[in-house]
């Protein structure tokens, strides 16, 4: 898998509580297999780029077929040869903080 993306999707024609139609997104992104993980603003999906734009679309779809309006932010992490990402990029920052420990690779 080499694509980790942060999906925000809502639309903005149906008031002020929004959760029914992330609802409905989260589970467009469920059914697709992939890994993803819910925050409080937004979700990440990982895959392959193909599989995630197509995610993404579906998502948008599902929205827009109820709303004149929908907001989408993306932003996306591409890296070769990667998988675990989701988790992987994660635990290194945990690591760091629990001991002080500096990833290989990488600049304190």
């Amino acid at each position: 898998m080499s694509v980790i993306v942060e999906l925000s999707l809502f639309p903005m024609d149906k008031g002020q509580g929004v959760s029914t139609y992330v609802a409905k997104a989260l589970r467009v992104i469920r059914q697709s297999g992939l890994a993803h993980q819910l925050t409080p603003m937004g979700t990440c999906i990982e895959g392959e780029w193909e599989q995630v734009q197509a995610v993404v679309d579906a998502c948008f779809k599902v929205l827009a077929a109820e709303s004149d309006r929908v907001y989408l932010t993306l932003k996306a992490d591409w890296r070769r040869g990667r998988s675990g990402g989701l988790a992987g990029k994660v635990e290194s920052v945990e690591r760091v903080l629990a001991g002080g420990e500096t990833p290989a690779g990488e600049n304190a």
